[in-house]
């Protein structure tokens, strides 16, 4: 195999580009000066280096605690509990939220042997107790499995923590901003309708 199928093959196996993109990136990175590949290469090599998940919450960061569980300026009575790293640069993308976030690692999936000890519950539930934490948002993805480890978490934070000292929440799921019921799919217009609230 060429070098250059090489590096083909390496970008195909990036989420959302298959061969033709991966055929595509390569010729444009053949067009570009050495200096920019060069940083690129040096970029991708330091990467598993330098970014390393946060002690506390699990996200991405170069720096530990990362800028989130180090300001102080947030509200620690709150947790956004979230699927992956990547959540949270969603959810911060917004600025709305000013609480912290606890990244689970996955999601419960029995199927594939992922039960609750792979994931990083009792992290969570260590915070919950020493932080003093209000309220709990479940942010995870409305899927089969995204469900199932929502009730789990409500579960197993109910059990160990008092329900009086802690709020459990999930974000809202229904109608988008702008969307139209004709294109609404059964399952959405079933979730709008359960979380509506007085106008």
């Amino acid at each position: 195999m060429s070098t250059f199928d090489d590096l083909t093959s390496n970008f195909s196996r990036l989420p959302g580009i298959g061969k033709k993109s991966a055929v595509r990136i390569v010729n444009w990175l053949l067009n570009q000066d050495d200096l920019y590949n060069k940083k690129f290469a040096n970029n991708l090599a330091l990467l598993k280096e330098k970014v390393k998940p946060c002690s506390v919450c699990g996200t991405w960061t170069e720096t530990d605690p990362c800028p989130v569980c180090s300001n102080p300026l947030r509200d620690k009575s709150v947790i956004c509990v979230v699927e992956q790293p990547q959540d949270v640069s969603t959810i911060e993308a917004y600025g709305e939220f000013k609480g912290f976030y606890h990244v689970l690692g996955g999601l419960i999936k029995p199927l594939e042997g992922i039960g609750p000890s792979a994931l990083s519950i009792q992290p969570l539930i260590n915070r919950i107790k020493k932080d003093e934490v209000k309220e709990v948002i479940v942010a995870l993805n409305p899927t089969v499995e995204g469900d199932t480890t929502s009730l789990y978490l409500n579960k197993i934070i109910s059990e160990q923590i008092s329900a009086d000292s802690v709020k459990i929440t999930r974000l809202a799921t229904g109608i988008p901003v702008g969307g139209d019921l004709e294109y609404i799919d059964k399952r959405t217009l079933s979730l709008s309708f359960r979380g509506r609230h007085q106008i």
